[in-house]
């Protein structure tokens, strides 16, 4: 929860990373609130008050994850509104005059998101950002499980990086509300 708040409020896009694995590590964990205590939350430092809370916001995840049928695949509607608002804000940014940059960049990723859609079947319905999210996941398990990424696969990563890190300082503009002012 804590690291959720700081990832939220400085880079969106790391924000939706680290949701995505905390239903990862729900799901180890078979959505068992005392499994995920024993596993998890036992290794923050925290007070009794902040341990609680924190305790609450896995237990209300746990729930969620239930409620909404994805205990062993998908997304939490929390994160796809978080993905519907990157969306939204691509098109828009696409669309402005004031920023052909990001225009140019996103046409620079589309050549590898293209690539990773005939790759992945489970990419061929997801969006574009959804496709690079995807990727930009797939590569931080490989990296955890310490498996080895190729030298194309780098340079797609990089290339897929670069454009979701440029959404995410607009974005953070946007929630600002400086995007406007520019």
């Amino acid at each position: 929860m804590i690291i959720a708040q700081q990832k939220r409020h400085e880079n969106i896009a790391e924000y939706l990373l680290y949701m995505w694995q905390v239903e990862d590590m729900i799901r180890a964990c078979h959505l068992d609130i005392a499994t995920i205590e024993q596993n998890i939350i036992s290794r923050y430092d925290l007070n009794e008050e902040q341990r609680v809370e924190v305790r609450d916001w896995w237990e209300s995840l746990v729930m969620m994850m239930k409620a909404e049928g994805v205990k062993e695949k998908g997304h939490l509607q929390i994160n796809k509104n978080v993905l519907i608002r990157l969306t939204d804000l691509h098109l828009q940014l696409l669309h402005d005059t004031k920023r052909p940059e990001y225009g140019a960049e996103f046409y620079r990723t589309l050549p590898y998101i293209v690539e990773l859609r005939a790759k992945s079947p489970q990419d061929q319905q997801a969006g574009e950002l959804e496709t690079c999210f995807n990727a930009l996941y797939g590569v931080l398990m490989l990296k955890l499980q310490g498996r080895e990424i190729g030298k194309d696969t780098q340079v797609a990563i990089a290339q897929i990086s670069h454009f979701i890190g440029l959404l995410a300082a607009y974005f953070k503009k946007d929630e600002e509300g400086q995007l406007l002012e520019e």
